[in-house]
């Protein structure tokens, strides 16, 4: 079992910030990847951001220059630090984790970050 689990997120003002965090644990090793995706509601669950073991990342568009996601491999935990935070950003954001023999995606149950005056 791979258990895969955020935490971080909240209300904040336009223009505000918030760090997610997403941590795996059990019977899961040689991760390649870790990320987020998000789900507004009524829409359908769109990319944010990966980082690979590596090191190297990929944003989309929307949150690039905002967003900065990164990694520690010891603690199989992966971050999500977000700035200037737009209304456009509320959402579910959900944690994955991709790796194992088979390379499988975990899924987290997700964190809602709301942006609002």
């Amino acid at each position: 079992q791979v258990q895969v689990v955020e935490s971080g997120g909240g209300l904040v003002q336009p223009g505000g910030s918030l760090r997610l965090s997403c941590a795996a644990s059990g019977n899961i090793f040689s991760i390649n990847a870790m990320g987020w995706y998000r789900q507004a509601p009524g829409k359908q669950r769109t990319f944010v951001a990966i980082i690979m073991d590596g090191g190297s990342t990929n944003y989309a568009d929307s949150v690039k220059g905002r967003f900065t996601i990164s990694r520690d491999n010891i603690k199989n935990t992966v971050y999500l630090e977000m700035t200037r935070l737009e209304p456009d950003d509320t959402a579910v954001y959900l944690c994955f984790v991709r790796g194992g023999a088979t390379d499988t995606t975990y899924w987290g149950q997700g964190t809602q970050v709301t942006v609002s005056s």
